[in-house]
């Protein structure tokens, strides 16, 4: 006899998340609380039922289908059930007919090819990455013919920029964090001109705000909504079988450990958070040379200043990588601002005096003449070892893996004239340009190099 599967929530808030009856219910507000899975299997109550669809998205269609995605976990879950995958349309199908598909709303424009649509059950994993006219959208589409009351579940990590800050904000202390014991509290709203307008009952609203059209139906219906917090402590399984992933939530920079550990909702960048000027020793002598793996990566910019313009600095950290140790030292900053020309020529000068061995990190915008601009620089060293980084996240996000090894002592600075300077520039540094942030962006790109060869390119 085949060995039967039980697939059933965790105690705690991941059975809270799957039992409440709230119309609107958000899961989550940290790293590793089980929420994916929690998302997937709230459909499965109604898998015996012919008419039932469920739609399950993800802002983007890659984010679906990610290694260890949306599809992927589905897989280790549904045909338990008897559910047959159709990956082209990215959906299951069960024995008795009921279906759920896997989407996305890329563009705001996505959400109207939805237009005319009847879905019992939306979810949206991760629901801070999408847009409240793509929510709200998709609201008017949560309808039911099936028998089913029509009903949308969430999850999310604390994003204090998303419209699901203010969302929630009545289960959310002044602290920033969750309050405990309104975990789970139902609420209702009404939208109003894009306004929520809250109560803590539907006869409240429908009082003060219903009305009836000429038939005697109630316009005004009340829709009921629950926020449900959890961390990684309450998935025990997740604890039990990968440990190690609390220690990778406390070894993050500081902002994302506040949000994904802590589940702070307010945490923002500022100067100081990202990097501390103690978290940096200085040292006088380096490992041996042929220890090190280095590379001097360039943040470029091409104006002089003048009197009426206050252009970005061209940088040129110098940074080695000492793998016995784990430890990445900072040998030298270069800062300056110059022509087109003078820029050519100072990154050619430096490349000769740092010697062959230590690779040429070139920043590249994005767009065809970020990129030619860039290779030219191939031709200009045609004997070194010239890396080519087109960027595309913010500094913010390029600066956090950096900035997690400096706050434990992984990074270090090699004694000289420049330390001053490097450390005034990083202990300000907030995740913007602000104050001109070359050195800070030229520190990020080269660690990356370093530390992800493979993926240049595509960062």
């Amino acid at each position: 006899m085949a060995q039967s599967t039980i697939i059933k929530p965790q105690p705690g808030p991941q059975t809270a998340f799957l039992s409440t009856p709230a119309d609107i219910a958000f899961y989550g507000g940290a790293a590793g609380g089980g929420k994916t899975y929690a998302l997937l299997i709230e459909p499965l109550r109604h898998h015996e039922n012919p008419n039932f669809f469920a739609v399950i998205f993800r802002r983007e269609s890659t984010q679906v289908t990610n290694e260890g995605g949306l599809w992927d976990t589905a897989a280790e879950i549904y045909p338990g059930l008897g559910a047959k995958p159709n990956e082209n349309k990215l959906r299951y199908i069960f024995p008795y007919g009921a279906r759920v598909r896997f989407a996305h709303l890329q563009h705001e424009k996505h959400k109207t090819g939805w237009q005319g649509a009847q879905v019992p059950f939306f979810g949206f994993d991760e629901i801070t990455h999408f847009s409240w006219g793509q929510f709200t959208y998709m609201l008017s589409r949560n309808r039911s013919l099936c028998g089913i009351r029509p009903y949308m579940r969430g999850t999310c990590n604390p994003d204090p920029d998303s419209w699901v800050r203010g969302f929630i904000d009545w289960w959310i202390g002044e602290d920033g964090f969750a309050i405990e014991e309104r975990s789970g509290v139902i609420r209702y709203f009404i939208t109003l001109n894009d306004e929520v307008i809250w109560a803590n009952t539907p006869e409240y609203l429908i009082k003060k705000y219903g009305h009836y059209d000429d038939n005697g139906n109630q316009m005004i219906r009340p829709k009921s909504f629950t926020f449900i917090k959890s961390d990684v402590y309450d998935n025990k399984i997740l604890m039990q079988n990968n440990p190690e992933y609390l220690a990778n939530l406390m070894a993050m920079p500081k902002v994302d450990r506040e949000r994904l550990l802590g589940g702070n909702w307010d945490v923002r960048p500022v100067a100081g958070l990202f990097f501390q000027r103690g978290w940096f020793e200085i040292v006088d002598v380096l490992p041996p040379r042929n220890e090190l793996e280095t590379i001097r990566y360039w943040d470029r910019a091409a104006t002089e200043s003048t009197p009426d313009n206050d252009p970005s600095f061209t940088a040129g950290l110098k940074q080695s990588y000492h793998e016995a140790s784990g430890i990445t030292f900072i040998e030298h900053v270069e800062e300056f601002r110059g022509t087109p020309a003078k820029v050519r020529n100072t990154v050619k000068n430096y490349a000769i005096q740092d010697g062959i061995d230590c690779m040429v990190g070139i920043e590249q915008d994005p767009g065809q003449a970020g990129k030619a601009e860039a290779e030219s620089y191939l031709d200009l060293l045609p004997q070194f070892n010239v890396k080519i980084n087109v960027v595309r996240e913010s500094k913010a996000t390029r600066a956090k893996p950096v900035s997690a090894q400096a706050e434990h002592g992984r990074v270090k600075l090699l004694r000289g004239p420049w330390n001053k300077k490097f450390l005034d520039k990083a202990e300000s540094f907030d995740g913007t340009d602000k104050g001109h942030m070359d050195i800070i962006d030229s520190l990020s790109g080269g660690y990356f190099v370093l530390h992800n060869t493979g993926r240049i390119g595509v960062w």
